[in-house]
């Protein structure tokens, strides 16, 4: 059973990756004495498929929970939504005793831990996720947050997770296009810290939804790791896991949400990300290669879509977390593995790398 341990001091938790794990959460989140009730928050999609076990679980832990099934998809991460579930809460006689657990993706994971930040000024919570993007990068970190028309993610809080409960098959019941999207995350993982993972990528059936625990659980130490060196972003290191999603997250809120699933958006990120990368930052083609393959490998988005506008992109871009004061601090890459964080990229950088995303790869 591979379990990764974030060490974040009094907020430090445990990832646990393990086949059929589902049917022991309620054993498992007992044991944290969290709280005397439970508020089950997961979506349309996920709660037919796991809702039920989930909920059997928890009652032969002698856990009382409320279901609340959101709809699915980027546009309930919204204030709208977040307040609908804090009534809910409310009418369900949930208080600071309770606490919450995400079951669903990362759109699940980053609302319920939102709701779980600021419901009676914040209730533990727990995440069990159900998607490659939320295994292996949303659910671990205690980043939350909802969405505002001007761009991802720009009102949230950090709020880690008390336990983190990953079963690689609840995978299996995830469409095809859902399940390869979350390889984007997983190519990124590999593309700043484990140059070795990509060619382990090279070698998975991208149609297989049996996904090793082994190679989930080192996507989430990666993760951890950088978690424990900057677990606010204040330091600079924790930056490097947005490789591919400044222009990436342009790209994703320059169309209505939900259009392209994140992964999707992030993918297209990524090769430009690559593309700056071996002009600001001399990459090597072959290092290149390496990460641009696997992106098609996966049959991920690479070319940006025509009806996507330039300016577009780049008016959602600058409104981006990522911004310092307005300075543009980008992740680029020296070489697979070798990730850092580069000031030196320009305004006409960037338009030229997502007019590149425009050409054949």
């Amino acid at each position: 059973m591979p379990l990764v341990h974030v060490d974040l001091a009094e907020r430090s938790y445990d990832v646990v990756v393990e086949n059929g794990i589902l049917s022991q959460a309620g054993e498992k989140i007992a044991a944290l004495r969290a709280g005397a009730k439970a508020a089950v928050i997961s979506d349309q999609n996920v709660d037919p498929h796991h809702g039920d076990a989930l909920a059997a679980s928890l009652k032969s832990a002698g856990i009382e929970a409320s279901r609340h099934v959101i709809p699915a998809g980027e546009a309930s991460k919204s204030f709208a939504q977040v307040s609908s579930l804090h009534s809910e809460l409310a009418q369900a006689r949930h208080d600071r005793s309770s606490f919450v657990i995400a079951l669903g993706g990362g759109v699940v994971g980053d609302l319920a831990g939102f709701v779980a930040a600021t419901f009676y000024r914040g209730v533990p919570f727990v995440q069990i996720p159900t998607t490659i993007v939320a295994q292996v990068d949303s659910s671990v970190g205690g980043k939350t947050g909802i969405n505002l028309p001007e761009g991802k993610n720009l009102v949230g809080s950090f709020h880690q997770p008390r336990l983190v409960l990953v079963d690689p098959e609840v995978l299996r019941t995830l469409p095809s296009r859902e399940f390869r999207e979350g390889f984007a995350e997983v190519i990124k993982h590999a593309a700043i810290r484990d140059a070795s993972m990509l060619d382990e990528l090279a070698q998975l059936d991208p149609d297989s939804p049996d996904v090793p625990a082994d190679l989930i659980a080192r996507n989430i130490a990666i993760k951890a790791r950088i978690v424990e060196e900057d677990e606010r972003e204040t330091a600079g290191t924790r930056a490097l896991l947005n490789f591919g999603h400044t222009i990436g997250h342009g790209i994703e809120a320059a169309l209505p949400y939900g259009e392209l699933l994140h992964g999707e958006a992030i993918s297209l990120g990524l090769r430009a990300a690559i593309h700056l990368s071996k002009k600001r930052s001399n990459l090597a083609e072959n290092g290149a290669q390496s990460v641009l393959q696997l992106l098609k490998h996966f049959r991920l988005p690479v070319v940006l879509p025509e009806k996507i506008g330039s300016d577009t992109v780049l008016q959602r871009l600058s409104r981006d977390k990522k911004f310092n004061a307005g300075a543009i601090r980008f992740v680029l890459l020296k070489g697979p593995g070798d990730a850092f964080l580069s000031e030196s990229v320009t305004q006409d950088d960037l338009t030229e790398a997502i007019e590149h995303l425009r050409e054949a790869l």
